[in-house]
């Protein structure tokens, strides 16, 4: 790319947004040239606003402390000096929507980690490597907000990543019944140990709104379009339980599953291994080599060992093996917030913009 694509982050003071800039430090196709946040944090500079509350292991990029915050409710300003933002705004459903939607008609292509357009039936919620092909719905969202270039994509839920792919992976042997039960990172919450003592030597049995979008989300992205919406699929039939976990970052999952048609260790192992999606095909920048990567180790996928693995953009699982009540069980490992969140949108982001749907203003 002969010249940088200039990005906004929408929300650069939390914990999704300091991911974002992370991600984009020497990034080969953008630049960050706008940190949007509330009011309270306008006019500081990004160092000012954020102080201590830097919740990442790896230090705060020099280029980004000095940046002056603008307030992100001045859709006009913000979305004059960039080509696309990022979202990870923090508000109600409702005013994500709103105010994604005003980006948008701007002409200001946003991809978003927020979850508040996951249901709208013309915003594609996509993993890259599962159904690029749900991009195609944008002609249609676009006619919808009256825009040439602007609109809304989102990524799903950052703990189906932990079992989604290797279930996307087993299509062919059509997946019938799954239970996924998820152990969630404290980082999902946007916390760490140090303003979250109280999850120190505890298990909480409940996040909110969790264990819904566990069970229907995968079925958005197995859906197909139809009428200018994205219809999701019939099945599987998911159940899922979510838990918070004392663990920093890291989604594990226990998975067990039936198909329609049983396959052997060998065929599942075999489809996991050599299982590549578009971004892999096209060598994206943040695309892993490698999308799904197996343990044969009794104990592995571990979060504290296993998470990064392949810059933390892919998944992983561990312990196949054949169950009493249903045919398969696994563990299943994403990064949360780099292939659950910040990255997995970044990955999105790139895609678009190999597809030219994204592009300079």
């Amino acid at each position: 790319m002969s010249e940088k694509l200039k990005v906004g982050i929408l929300g650069a003071t939390g914990m999704v947004g300091q991911r974002f800039i992370t991600l984009l430090d020497n990034h080969p196709w953008y630049e960050v040239v706008t940190l949007a946040a509330s009011a309270r944090s306008a006019g500081q500079t990004y160092e000012e606003a954020v102080g201590s509350r830097w919740k990442l292991d790896v230090p705060m990029p020099e280029w980004a402390k000095g940046m002056v915050i603008k307030n992100v409710a001045d859709v006009e300003a913000v979305a004059a000096d960039v080509d696309f933002v990022f979202s990870a705004v923090d508000m109600s459903k409702e005013e994500i929507r709103a105010i994604e939607d005003a980006y948008a008609k701007t002409e200001t292509p946003v991809v978003s980690n927020n979850s508040a357009h996951r249901w709208t039936p013309d915003v594609p919620m996509v993993v890259p490597e599962i159904n690029p092909e749900h991009f195609d719905i944008i002609p249609y969202q676009m006619k919808r907000l009256g825009t040439t270039r602007g609109f809304v994509v989102v990524k799903p839920n950052c703990s189906i990543q932990s079992y989604t792919p290797m279930l996307h992976a087993l299509k062919e042997f059509e997946p019938a019944t799954v239970v996924a039960s998820t152990y969630q990172a404290i980082s999902g919450a946007g916390k760490t140990f140090k303003d979250w003592p109280e999850i120190l030597d505890n298990v909480i049995p409940y996040i909110a709104g969790e264990e819904a979008k566990s069970e229907l989300e995968p079925l958005k992205i197995w859906g197909h379009i139809e009428n200018g919406e994205i219809v999701k699929a019939e099945g599987p039939l998911i159940t899922s339980q979510c838990l918070r976990v004392p663990v920093s970052n890291g989604h594990t999952a226990s998975v067990f599953m039936s198909f329609k048609k049983k396959p052997s260790k060998e065929e599942i192992l075999d489809r996991w291994a050599n299982f590549r999606g578009l971004p892999q095909e096209l060598n994206l920048p943040h695309a892993p080599k490698q999308f799904i990567h197996y343990f044969e180790e009794d104990n592995r996928p571990q979060p504290r060992l296993d998470r990064e693995v392949d810059g933390g953009m892919a998944v992983y699982a561990g312990r196949l093996r054949e169950d009493t009540l249903f045919q398969w069980k696994f563990v299943g490992l994403s990064h949360n917030t780099l292939r659950g969140a910040a990255g997995g949108a970044l990955l999105s982001a790139e895609l678009l913009t190999a597809q030219g749907r994204i592009t300079k203003k």
